[in-house]
C-alpha cells in the first residue's frame, strides 16, 4: 500500500483536476451540485475532525512541553530564539511583499470603479491600532474553560503556560498531574494518527471544491495580483526559510519538505494553521525535533506566526493604492510594513479577524477600508498557499529553535 504522503499527494493532485473539470460543468448541472455538495460534505468531517482534538492537543502539548522546558532550565533560551525567529521571518515576508509590489505594481491598470458594486455592499468594520491591542491583551487570560468552549486559542495557550511552570515549581506535588498530562497528550496523539487516515479522502474534497467555485472572470480580472501573491509567497516559502533553516541547522532543504509534506499539503487544502496543528506536530516529530520543543514552538507558531498572512496584507494596501492612485511614500510603507507584522500576529476574539486586521493595515495609511471587498472573493483562494507557508514557517522555528537551546 502506497505510503500516507504519497496518498496525500495524489489526492491533491486528483483535486485540483476534479475541481477544474466541475469547475468547466454547468452551474445548474445536478452533477456538478451532487459534486460540491459531496465535497463539501466530505471536507467539513475532515476539518471537524480536526478540530475537535485542536484544543486538548494545544492544552496538553504547552503545559508538558512548558514543563519539560522548565525542569531541563531551556525555557529562557527557547522563549528568545522563539520571538527572535518570528520577528525576523515576519520582517522578511513583509519586505519582500514590499519589495515586489514597488516592483510590479499590480493594480495600477485597473479601475476601483469594476468593483464599485461590491464595494457599495461591504461593510468594513473600522478598528484603530489602540483597539486592535485592547481585544488582543483582554483575549489573553480567559477563563480556561470558557476558552476551551469557545477554542479561544490564544488564551488555551496561555493558561498552559501558567499550568507548565505550576508543574514545575510544585516538584514532586504535582508529579501525578503531569504524568496524567503527558499521558492524555500521547492519547491524543493517537487519535491525530487515525484522523490521518482519512487526510487523503478530506483533502480529495476540499480542493475539489475550492478549485470548482472559482469565478473565472474575477480571477482574470485582478490576476497581476494574484499572480504577484502567489510568487512571492513561493519565493518565502521556497528560498527565505529553507535558506534560513540551511544556515542555522545545515538541514537540506528537500530533507525539510518530504518530512513537513503531509503537514504542509493539509494547511494548502484546509487554509487553516489550527486545524494543521496536530499533524504539524506530527511532522515536527517525524523530523527528530524533540517534542517538548516542538509542543511550545507550533501550537504558539499556529496563532502568532503567520509570515503568509502579513506578506499578503502589505501586498493588498499597495494592490489598493495602485487601485485608488495614491503613491504610498517611504514612511507611508514603513507604517505598512509594521501594521502588517503587528496585525498578522491575529486578534483572538474578534469575528473575520484576518479581515478586521486587513482593515488596520488600510486604515493606517489612509486607504479606503471599503476596498477590502475586492479582495473577499479571491481570499480563499490566496489563503491556500499563504497558510503553506505559514505552516511551513513554524515547522521551520521548530527545528531552529531545537538546534538553538540543545540539550
Amino acid at each position: 500500500m502506497p505510503s500516507l504522503n504519497l496518498q496525500i499527494l495524489v489526492a491533491a493532485v486528483l483535486g485540483l483536476a476534479f475541481g477544474w473539470l466541475t469547475g468547466l460543468m454547468p452551474t445548474d448541472s445536478e452533477l456538478r451540485l451532487g459534486v460540491i455538495y459531496a465535497s463539501t460534505l466530505i471536507g467539513s468531517i475532515f476539518v471537524g475532525l480536526l478540530q475537535m482534538v485542536l484544543i486538548p492537543l494545544v492544552f496538553t502539548s504547552i503545559a508538558v512541553g512548558v514543563a519539560n522546558l522548565q525542569a531541563h532550565r531551556q525555557v529562557n533560551r527557547v522563549w528568545m530564539s522563539t520571538l527572535a525567529y518570528f520577528v525576523l521571518t515576519l520582517g522578511l515576508a513583509t519586505l519582500v511583499a514590499l519589495i515586489a509590489s514597488n516592483l510590479f505594481r499590480p493594480g495600477a491598470g485597473l479601475s476601483i470603479e469594476l468593483f464599485a458594486d461590491a464595494m457599495d455592499s461591504f461593510e468594513a468594520r473600522q478598528l484603530t491600532l489602540p483597539e486592535f491591542f485592547l481585544h488582543f491583551f483582554a483575549n489573553l487570560f480567559q477563563n480556561p474553560f470558557a476558552a476551551f468552549a469557545n477554542g479561544s486559542i490564544l488564551a488555551v495557550v496561555v493558561f498552559a503556560m501558567f499550568m507548565g511552570v505550576a508543574l514545575v515549581t510544585g516538584g514532586e506535588r504535582y508529579r501525578n498531574i503531569l504524568l496524567v498530562l503527558q499521558e492524555f497528550l500521547e492519547l491524543i496523539m493517537r487519535i491525530v494518527s487515525w484522523i490521518m487516515r482519512l487526510a487523503p479522502l478530506g483533502i480529495l474534497a476540499l480542493l475539489i471544491r475550492l478549485v470548482a467555485e472559482q469565478d473565472v472572470a474575477l480571477l482574470s480580472a485582478v490576476g497581476g495580483f494574484i499572480a504577484l501573491v502567489f510568487a512571492t509567497t513561493l519565493f518565502h516559502g521556497l528560498v527565505v526559510l529553507p535558506g534560513i533553516l540551511f544556515f542555522i541547522t545545515g538541514k537540506s532543504p528537500l530533507w525539510f519538505w518530504r518530512g513537513a509534506r503531509e503537514a504542509l499539503v493539509t494547511a494548502f487544502a484546509t487554509s487553516s494553521s489550527a486545524a494543521t496543528l496536530p499533524i504539524s506536530l506530527r511532522c515536527a516529530e517525524q523530523l527528530k525535533v524533540r517534542r517538548e520543543v516542538a509542543s511550545f514552538v507550533l501550537p504558539l507558531g499556529a496563532t502568532m506566526n503567520m509570515d503568509g498572512t502579513a506578506l499578503y496584507e502589505a501586498a493588498a494596501a499597495l494592490f489598493v493604492a495602485n487601485l485608488v492612485g495614491i503613491e504610498l511614500s517611504f514612511a507611508q510603507q514603513m507604517v505598512v510594513f509594521l501594521t502588517a507584522m503587528i496585525a498578522s500576529t491575529g486578534a483572538p476574539g474578534i469575528p473575520s479577524a484576518g479581515m478586521v486586521t486587513m482593515v488596520m493595515v488600510l486604515q493606517a495609511v489612509g486607504l479606503p477600508a471599503e476596498a477590502i471587498a475586492i479582495l473577499l472573493p479571491i481570499d480563499r483562494l490566496l489563503d491556500t498557499v499563504r497558510t503553506a507557508v505559514n505552516v511551513e514557517g513554524d515547522i521551520v522555528g521548530s527545528l531552529v529553535v531545537d538546534k538553538l537551546a540543545p540539550q
